[in-house]
């Protein structure tokens, strides 16, 4: 268990997650953690869930917390950070979670912090995220590992160079909302043959789930786990060579890279 207190400005749908995930591994218990949050409404949502202070005062979460997640959006930054730039701990750790933020530009809201750039994504929600951390040179190793176990408590993270942010919020940040589509449509295609709609969802979301977890634990290449499931004549290259035919890998590649480029668009703003 850590001994440290854990503070969110932030407790929203992402923050929410993170705090259940944070007590589930039973990292700290409920009084290490403070989290603060514009609408009552909210407060008094994960007071009841999750057992821990809540406040509206953003500076006070500031003042007590060891480690301290920006879990808001990222039009509020140039409003929340000026707040509680004085009334950090001068060994506090922060951590921002929000897109099209660099480093850079946290840095120069806050001053001289250590600062821990993150972009985890929505499966949080369900403990199964892939995180992304970039820490700033005033980080220790010691540190990030301590803030990794953090992410590592409500899925996986990984340490990446800032260069590679906008990439994942492509790959990982965003790309929820692709799977989501290509569930729905191998969905609509089985009810269209019959199969009753919240069947088709299941089997398409659990199809969906296996393969992922067959690239994570085998380590194969998705290609050859493709080819595995290819037999000569058969079912699944007819419908690979349609997926092929309609420009499938193209159509993604190309919404990832749009999606990537507008995370540049948004940290130059």
């Amino acid at each position: 268990m850590l001994d440290k207190m854990i503070g969110f400005i932030g407790a929203g749908n992402m923050g929410s997650a993170m705090i259940g995930g944070i007590l589930d591994a039973s990292l700290v218990t409920t009084s290490q953690i403070i989290a603060s949050a514009h609408s009552p409404e909210t407060l008094d949502k994960i007071r009841t869930k999750f057992s821990i202070e809540t406040t509206q005062s953003n500076e006070v979460v500031a003042e007590r917390s060891d480690i301290l997640f920006l879990a808001v959006k990222p039009n509020k930054f140039s409003e929340v950070l000026p707040q509680i730039k004085g009334h950090l701990k001068p060994d506090c750790i922060v951590v921002s979670i929000a897109a099209g933020q660099p480093i850079a530009n946290i840095e120069a809201l806050l001053g001289e912090v250590r600062l821990i750039r993150a972009m985890p994504n929505t499966p949080a929600l369900v403990g199964a995220a892939m995180s992304a951390l970039c820490p700033n040179d005033k980080v220790t190793p010691e540190e990030v590992k301590l803030v990794e176990s953090l992410f590592n408590s409500f899925g996986r993270a990984e340490v990446v160079p800032e260069s590679m942010m906008d990439a994942v919020v492509g790959v990982s940040g965003s790309s929820p909302a692709y799977v989501y589509m290509f569930i729905e449509a191998m969905a609509d295609a089985a009810v269209a043959d019959g199969m009753p709609r919240k069947q088709a969802y299941k089997f398409a979301a659990q199809s969906v789930l296996g393969a992922a977890k067959m690239v994570l634990e085998t380590g194969e290449h998705p290609g050859v786990l493709k080819d595995a499931v290819c037999s000569p004549g058969g079912t699944t290259i007819a419908a690979v060579a349609e997926l092929e035919k309609n420009g499938l890998r193209s159509a993604v590649i190309e919404a990832q890279r749009a999606c990537v480029q507008k995370s540049k668009d948004m940290s130059k703003k």
